[in-house]
């Protein structure tokens, strides 16, 4: 009778011992809703069968996920580019987000509800651009592009409005927070939006703007981890799904050149 039930003590522990192992590791990741998002559900179920239990929390702005991943109420964020990574940590001494992985680049582009080529612009056009330093830099460097304006410095994702040396159609600006400015495009002659938002208003990039980056932007869409978590088995087995041929045949087929693969 004692064989028999240290028998049976042993094979339970071996199969709680064996769940264990196997056991997930969840991951809490913010996300804006479109195209990363869509990505992290993508990728869910190869995830689970690896161990890994991911979570995905949307936001509809860009502060809040990344305040709460140094405040550790999140284990990473996948919606930001470095150059607004570099801009957010200039503000923020507490910062612990480490990018990890490129994954995707949104083609900034221009859109309008008023004209429906560039040459219709007219002088003293109202201009809408982010108004985050890293996104109306990236505004500005692509309205410089189109000859609309000359910066001192064309190779200065930083720029801002002080750094214009020549405005000929005399345009006037209007820095709004990303998100909104799919909402006030009836409002403006011109409106420059981050691809997410755009899509998520129902723009395509490719078909409905006026003009658009190529896909040599430095935009890159970054994985990002904390400081205290960017080497452990869960966000290697999460950025390997991210930079794996099904995740780049998922993005080219389903956003058509509106994001573009950066691996």
């Amino acid at each position: 009778m004692h064989r028999k039930f240290s028998l049976l003590l042993a094979a339970s522990l071996s199969y709680f011992g064996l769940f264990s192992a196997h056991a997930n590791e969840t991951l809490t990741l913010a996300a804006t809703p479109v195209p990363h998002a869509e990505i992290l559900e993508f990728i869910k179920p190869r995830l689970a069968k690896e161990g890994v239990d991911l979570q995905v929390k949307v936001f509809t702005d860009y502060v809040q996920p990344s305040t709460q991943v140094n405040e550790k109420h999140l284990d990473g964020n996948f919606f930001l580019h470095q150059p607004y990574l570099n801009e957010f940590k200039k503000g923020h001494k507490n910062d612990i987000q480490v990018p990890i992985a490129k994954v995707h680049v949104e083609p900034f582009a221009a859109y309008s509800a008023k004209h429906k080529k560039l040459a219709d612009l007219p002088s003293g056009a109202t201009v809408a651009i982010p108004n985050d330093p890293s996104n109306s830099g990236r505004a500005l460097l692509l309205l410089e592009k189109q000859g609309l304006l000359k910066l001192k410095d064309p190779t200065n994702i930083s720029a801002t409005k002080k750094d214009i040396v020549a405005n000929p159609k005399k345009l006037k600006f209007r820095e709004l927070e990303a998100a909104t400015l799919p909402r006030v495009l009836d409002q403006v002659d011109l409106a420059l939006i981050n691809t997410n938002y755009a899509l998520e208003a129902k723009l395509n990039p490719v078909q409905d703007s006026l003009f658009i980056e190529d896909a040599r932007s430095p935009y890159a869409n970054l994985l990002v981890a904390r400081e205290d978590n960017k080497d452990s088995p869960a966000f290697k087995k999460l950025a390997a799904a991210l930079n794996s041929p099904e995740v780049k045949k998922f993005i080219e087929e389903k956003y058509k050149g509106a994001v573009v693969p950066a691996f």
